[in-house]
């Protein structure tokens, strides 16, 4: 959609919100339509090619507009998740279907995910410890609960760990920035020793330093071995799993409790909109529920429907799926894909520039859209070029620490950048690097 175009529309749709004001008197206060109505009107997979702008805002009033005052904002979430799923392939035991054990919920961060994720599992534990131990308390229990993660992993983890009032301790990375078994295999040993309860793993797909991968084929089975709850935090890089080419990236998840990434950081989708998924949605459920008698309603023990306040911390909700239906359908499978693989396909062409430049050097594997390279020389001189670059307004860069290096990173992630910004950046880059170099000369 161009801007004359995105102009048309969003005329169009402040008359249809207007003329809806002006008719509201006309419409039921409670839908007629009863639980489960909505996925039969809906194809079961999104579509491959994009839909027109005309046939979906059609398809809301039809579709959406009957169940508003709330059933479509539930199941055309639980949809459009088993949507998501099957691009990126799921295991059939994350889907909702018409009868599955687990599903999707569009939670509004990963870090929301990773800490209810945690909190699931600290309940699962603790009821699993008091059946067979009674005579523990909670408290008993608690305090020797312990979490662990890649020493790569994004610092919503650790927050995660501390709300939860667990300890979150980091295993280190191999040479490829990434979690490997072994490690964590020492630590988790290490740790059952001394007494304490290794409960719950967190393996990241796409580290925001570096876009690092931590070995799900190794980590998973280690995790069901050692009864440890593994969630999985791709919240950059798995937009990147809708492309058969990429999805071997995932390869592990089959082992996972729950896996989370954000539509809103590289599929279009505006913010907030963060999916995460769950193997048994009991597991959740079970640690959220609660019903005071304001909150009940006529359906809540039919087994139709899926009450999504008791899979999240907030209970007041908005209607996320909305815009992902709308984005799955405007650009249909093939133009997401495209999308991803354009950005890639940008990242490569800014890393071969900074390959040609042997004044520079690739701190890491370039796999998505994230490049990482430094200047060759000391940390204070790539400070120094970081410093120049943000101050210049140009472009704007965030860095990172890969061991001891002070590091720089180059994401693509505009939807409208091209080839030529790509080169413009490079040039800027270099211009300024050459400044840097003799500066210090001096």
């Amino acid at each position: 959609m161009n801007s004359s175009e995105f102009r048309r529309r969003g005329k169009e749709m402040v008359d249809y919100v207007a003329n809806y004001m002006e008719g509201i008197e006309s419409r039921q206060v409670y839908p007629d339509v009863e639980p489960g109505y909505l996925r039969p009107l809906i194809p079961a997979a999104a579509p491959q090619e994009p839909d027109t702008f005309e046939d979906i805002i059609s398809d809301v009033e039809k579709i959406i507009m009957p169940g508003a005052a709330s059933p479509a904002c539930t199941e055309l979430e639980s949809v459009m998740m088993d949507w998501l799923g099957k691009m990126l392939e799921l295991p059939e035991a994350f889907l909702a279907g018409n009868t599955g054990k687990g599903g999707g919920v569009i939670q509004g961060s990963a870090s929301e995910a990773t800490l209810v994720a945690l909190l699931a599992a600290r309940t699962k534990v603790t009821r699993r410890l008091q059946a067979a131990s009674p005579e523990l308390t909670p408290g008993a229990i608690m305090e020797k609960l312990v979490a662990y993660t890649s020493d790569q992993a994004h610092s919503s983890v650790e927050r995660a760990g501390l709300i939860g009032g667990v300890k979150l301790k980091a295993i280190p990375s191999d040479d490829n920035f990434a979690m490997r078994a072994s490690a964590l295999q020492e630590a988790v040993e290490r740790d059952k020793a001394a007494g304490l309860i290794p409960f719950f793993v967190v393996a990241t797909l796409g580290t925001t330093s570096c876009c690092s991968f931590d070995n799900l084929l190794e980590v998973g089975p280690l995790c069901n071995k050692e009864d440890m709850w593994l969630h999985i935090d791709a919240a950059y890089a798995g937009s990147a799993f809708i492309c058969p080419e990429f999805r071997h990236l995932l390869n592990g998840v089959e082992f996972a409790d729950s896996f989370n990434f954000n539509p809103h950081k590289w599929l279009l989708v505006n913010f907030d909109c963060s999916a995460m998924w769950v193997k048994k949605r009991t597991d959740l459920t079970g640690a959220f529920k609660l019903d005071p008698v304001y909150l009940k309603h006529s359906h809540e023990d039919s087994g139709l429907i899926t009450d999504y306040r008791h899979w999240q911390l907030p209970l007041g909700r908005r209607f996320r799926s909305l815009k992902m239906w709308f984005v799955f359908r405007m650009y249909g499978v093939k133009g997401l894909q495209a999308y991803i693989r354009k950005h890639v396909q940008l990242s490569h062409e800014f890393e071969s520039l900074v390959r040609q430049d042997p004044r520079f050097e690739i701190c890491a594997q370039v796999i998505l859209g994230l490049v990482c390279f430094r200047l060759k020389g000391s940390n204070k001189l790539n400070e120094a070029l970081l410093q120049r670059i943000n101050s210049a307004k140009k472009i704007h860069l965030v860095p990172c620490h890969l061991r001891d290096k002070f590091v720089l990173r180059f994401a693509i992630c505009s939807r409208t950048v091209e080839s030529a910004h790509v080169r413009l950046a490079w040039e800027h880059i270099t211009e300024l690097a050459a400044a840097v170099l003799s500066a210090e000369r001096e």
